[in-house]
């Protein structure tokens, strides 16, 4: 980064640097040169000094890191020798098993650990672990007594499987006692409730996940965040690992479509209502597959949408009674008079965005600007480490204030971290421009680690601005993207391919100036409903369905009407009567509805963790057999295995490949900021010598 930049930069956050450029050429030429030369060796003996704490398990930064080759690659540092995806769609629910196999190649016993994605939306409700001839289930325990269990296992000479969640969308696999020559093979079954868009249903299975950026040391924070202090693999560098997915789609109804974009697939339809789905063999070695997310959509004949009720009844005097209820809301209607729209753009231009994900940013940013109406106002913030905005006030969306905008965003290139509260915080306190209706829109990969503080912050200002976030890449953090949307009163989207950014752009357009249904209220009526979620209903912006998820008790009898607002301002009425009709062997649904309560709950567990709600998902999850923040599956060897020699196993992290189209600029070296300075003290020097002639 040049003087220069560094001065635009101070100057965005409203710092002088003029006085310091001042005092810098008044210095003497050769005391200036032995100032920065002892600024710059100290500096370089605290970085060596950081880096060798590291190696020796110090106190080091909380940050992803490289993986350092080996020549014996294959033996013990890549104990995940392949994963294997089984997906069964039946109607709006997928049933997923996933199969992890792992192996010990070298000489000595290892512990693996191994840091995988899931969907923001599953509900992981079993496992299983084979070992030697043996399977073994794994039982859910509250998390603390998990790690116990695991532990005491490993002192008794036993294998264990310890699988944790350290975010809704993050999983961690502790494999502990894995001996020369061991394979072990871990199945995870997990269930997921699939949601149309114009009628489009959309599977997503993350492959990887990115590397999150953290400001703090490993011994600042709990045991659960130190998953962030994960090695990677450069980019382009091939791991020994396989992966392979397959899926079965039965629409219930005759498939119009169905494809994948992500990757190439092969199709096979078996008759006009399902279809099979297989991984082209290009993709199953070396992780050439699972570096991005596997986005797998089909529609239905006339792009119908399931409206209807599924219930799951249960035996009984044996459990609880459940129901789903979807209703296809109207369709859009033309945009008419809406009020005057603000826009606050919130974009990332950090180290992880550099080259590809930038590049679709701009593509999207473009579509954005462009989409915009000249009675709209806007302002456009930049944040990496630091933040600058275009302008203190709002500005016209004149072609001129436009133009300044596309120009400013085509001139980053990425780099520095991602302090994405600052400059959320920042955002929120612009000046806004009086009889507006302002939206933020955040544009990011979402590779941090405050996903939850970020909420906090947008909750508490959701009377300022309503939030909207766009994930940029093949394999986002879903989890900040979507809960953005849900704390911010707005809606979520991905977009992965430069291609796809005008269209999104539209989408935003059209979701803010025209709501499709407003002012929602359900009744029930001889149908006796309990803990229903979610407890309010916010306006309806896009073409998907209204989800409903509740328990009901008694008969399954009476009628359920669902009322609202059309954008036009008409009333609008549905009402479904409960009857003999509606399937009641839906077994799914005490998990997605254990799920859907878990993470309306999990959104509002700020940085102060509420102990009653906390307190809810723990029993929640011992309650419905679910893994959640505060309770994970182990299991447990029944035979104990002597090692041959005394020494006790060596852990070994997985490495994880960099998302597809992130670049190596996304895991910080010391080595960068060596290299920084050198520049810098060289641009000083080159500069003093101008101002001395």
């Amino acid at each position: 980064m040049t003087t220069k930049n560094i001065r635009e930069w101070h100057a965005g956050d409203g710092v002088e640097d003029n006085a310091s450029d001042r005092k810098i050429k008044e210095l003497p030429r050769r005391a200036l040169r032995s100032a920065i030369m002892v600024m710059l060796v100290s500096l370089v003996i605290v970085l060596w000094a950081a880096r060798a704490s590291g190696a020796d398990g110090g106190d080091k930064t909380l940050s992803p890191y490289f993986s350092v080759e080996t020549r014996d690659a294959n033996a013990a540092a890549f104990p995940l020798r392949s994963t294997d995806v089984a997906v069964n769609i039946s109607g709006v629910i997928a049933d997923v098993t996933v199969r992890q196999l792992y192996a010990n190649l070298g000489g000595g016993a290892i512990d693996a650990v191994y840091i995988f994605p899931a969907s923001t939306r599953c509900a992981v409700h079993g496992m299983t672990m084979r070992i030697g001839g043996r399977t073994i289930e794994a039982k859910v325990m509250e998390r603390a007594e998990a790690r116990k269990e695991f532990e005491k296992a490993k002192s008794e000479k036993k294998s264990a499987a310890l699988l944790v969640q350290q975010r809704p969308n993050v999983f961690q696999m502790n494999i502990g006692r894995v001996l020369p020559g061991d394979e072990i093979e871990i199945e995870l079954h997990y269930t997921e409730h699939l949601v149309p868009e114009k009628g489009i249903y959309e599977f997503v299975y993350p492959t990887v996940v990115g590397p999150r950026y953290s400001n703090q040391r490993e011994s600042e924070v709990a045991a659960s965040e130190k998953w962030i202090a994960n090695p990677f693999l450069k980019k382009g560098t091939t791991a020994p690992t396989a992966f392979h997915i397959s899926a079965s789609v039965h629409g219930g109804m005759p498939l119009a479509s169905v494809a994948c974009d992500s990757h190439p697939v092969k199709i096979a339809y078996k008759d006009e209502t399902s279809a099979e789905v297989q991984l082209d063999e290009s993709e199953t070695n070396g992780s050439n597959g699972g570096n991005r997310d596997f986005i797998l959509r089909y529609a239905i004949a006339g792009n119908e949408v399931g409206s209807g009720l599924l219930l799951h009844q249960a035996a009984e005097g044996e459990g609880e009674n459940f129901f789903l209820l979807t209703v296809q809301p109207p369709a859009r209607v033309e945009k008419g008079d809406v009020s005057k729209r603000e826009y606050v753009f919130v974009v990332d231009v950090s180290g992880s965005m550099s080259g590809f994900p930038l590049n679709t940013a701009k593509a999207l940013m473009a579509g954005l600007l462009k989409e915009m109406r000249p009675t709209d106002r806007f302002n456009v913030l930049l944040f990496a480490g630091s933040s600058k905005v275009l302008s203190e006030r709002p500005l016209e969306a004149t072609a001129a204030h436009l133009k300044q905008a596309n120009t400013l965003i085509d001139r980053q290139g990425g780099g520095g971290g991602t302090e994405l509260l600052p400059a959320l915080s920042r955002a929120l306190s612009l000046p806004k421009t009086d009889g507006y209706s302002r939206s933020i829109v955040i544009v990011t990969d979402g590779y941090v680690q405050v996903e939850r503080e970020a909420f906090d912050m947008l909750r508490k200002n959701l009377g300022e601005a309503n939030a909207f976030a766009f994930g940029i890449g093949s394999s986002v953090n879903r989890f900040l993207i979507e809960g953005i949307a849900r704390a911010g009163g707005g809606e979520s989207f991905v977009v992965t391919r430069p291609a796809e950014a005008a269209s999104m752009a539209q989408k935003l357009h059209d979701y803010i100036s025209a709501p499709v249904l407003t002012d929602i209220e359900i009744l029930y009526d001889g149908f006796d409903a309990y803990d229903v979620e979610p407890k309010g209903y916010p306006d309806v912006m896009a073409e998907r369905p209204l989800v409903v998820w509740g328990k009901w008790q008694g008969n399954p009898a009476g009628k359920i009407e669902i009322t609202g607002l059309r954008g036009d301002g008409s009333r609008y009425r549905h009402v479904h009567q409960v009857g003999a009709g509606d399937d009641r062997t839906n077994s799914a649904l005490p998990y997605l509805w254990a799920r859907n309560r878990i993470a309306a709950l999990s959104d509002y567990i700020g940085v102060q963790r509420d102990a009653e709600d906390i307190r809810e998902v723990t029993n929640l999850g011992l309650s419905y057999n679910l893994l959640t923040d505060y309770t994970s599956f182990i299991a447990v060897d029944t035979e104990a295995r002597a090692l041959e020699n005394s020494d006790e196993p060596t852990v070994v992290k997985q490495p994880l490949p960099l998302p597809q189209g992130v670049s190596n600029a996304a895991v910080p070296e010391p080595q960068t900021a060596l290299l920084a300075l050198v520049a810098m003290f060289l641009l000083l020097c080159g500069r003093s010598r101008r101002a001395q002639r």
